[in-house]
C-alpha cells in the first residue's frame, strides 16, 4: 500500500510496539519505534512525523512530562495510547496538548480511525480563513458560516465556540479548555454554560442534533469536532 506519513511510536512495551509496526506498517505508514522518553524527544526532533503515538508509563520519563516537552515545539497530532483509563489521566494528557487518548487494550480498527482523523487535512483557502467541512464552511475573514450554501445565524459566542472547535477539528477539547478559551477563567467550573451553546450550536449546523455528524461527545472529558 502506498503512502505517506511517517508515525513515530514511543512505547517501552515490545509487544505492543511489534503490533503497531505491522498493524501501521500494513496501512501503508513508515515507522519509527523509541523504546523512552529521551529516545522519543531525540526521534521527533529529527524525523519531524507526521504523528506521534506515546504511552504514558515509560520507564525513564512519565509520557506526561514527555508530552509537555513535546509541545513546546512539536504541532502536528499526538495521540496517547495508555493503561491508565482514569478521567484526571484523560484530562490532564488532553489538557497537556494531547489531541486524542485511548486506553489498552485498544481494537486496531478504531485506532486506525483516530490516526486518520488527525492526520486529515481541513481544507483552507490560501489565507487559511476559509474552513470547510462537507457541506458546512466557516468563512473567518468575514464571520460567516453557511451550510449547503444557505447562511447560519449564529450568535457572537455561537460563532467563537464553533470557530474553536473547528481551528482544532479531530482534537478533544476538554469543557474546562472550551469554557476557558471562549468564556475565560471564570467560568471553567461552569459547564453548564458550554452544555446549552453545544446543544444551540448543534440544532444550527447539524442534520440531526440528537445524532451529531460534527459535534461528537467524548463523555466525561470534552468535545471533539469531526468532519
Amino acid at each position: 500500500m502506498e503512502n505517506k506519513e511517517t508515525i513515530l511510536i514511543i512505547d517501552d512495551e515490545l509487544p505492543i510496539r511489534r503490533l503497531l509496526d505491522i498493524t501501521l506498517g500494513a496501512n501503508g505508514y513508515n515507522i519509527i519505534l523509541s523504546v523512552n522518553g529521551h529516545e522519543g524527544l531525540v526521534d521527533a526532533a529529527t524525523h519531524n512525523p507526521a504523528l506521534i503515538l506515546l504511552d504514558l508509563g515509560l520507564p525513564d520519563v512519565d509520557g506526561q512530562e514527555i508530552l509537555v516537552q513535546l509541545r513546546e515545539w512539536y504541532q502536528k497530532p499526538i495521540i496517547i495510547l495508555s493503561v491508565r483509563n482514569s478521567e484526571e489521566d484523560i484530562v490532564k494528557a488532553l489538557d497537556n496538548g494531547a489531541n486524542d487518548y485511548l486506553t489498552k487494550p485498544f481494537r486496531a480498527g478504531e485506532l486506525m480511525a483516530r490516526i486518520r482523523a488527525a492526520l486529515r487535512i481541513v481544507t483552507k483557502s490560501d489565507d487559511n480563513n476559509l474552513f470547510e467541512f462537507g457541506s458546512l464552511q466557516i468563512d473567518t475573514h468575514n464571520h460567516v458560516v453557511k451550510k449547503n450554501n444557505d447562511l447560519v445565524k449564529l450568535t457572537a459566542t455561537e460563532y467563537t465556540l464553533l470557530v474553536l472547535m473547528a481551528q482544532n477539528a479531530g482534537r478533544v477539547l476538554t469543557h474546562q479548555y472550551i469554557l476557558k478559551e471562549v468564556w475565560g477563567y471564570g467560568y471553567v467550573e461552569q459547564p453548564q454554560y458550554l452544555r446549552v451553546f453545544i446543544a444551540q450550536l448543534r440544532k444550527k449546523i447539524e442534520d440531526e442534533p440528537s445524532k451529531p455528524k460534527y459535534i461528537i461527545t467524548e463523555s466525561g472529558i470534552g468535545y471533539r469536532f469531526s468532519e
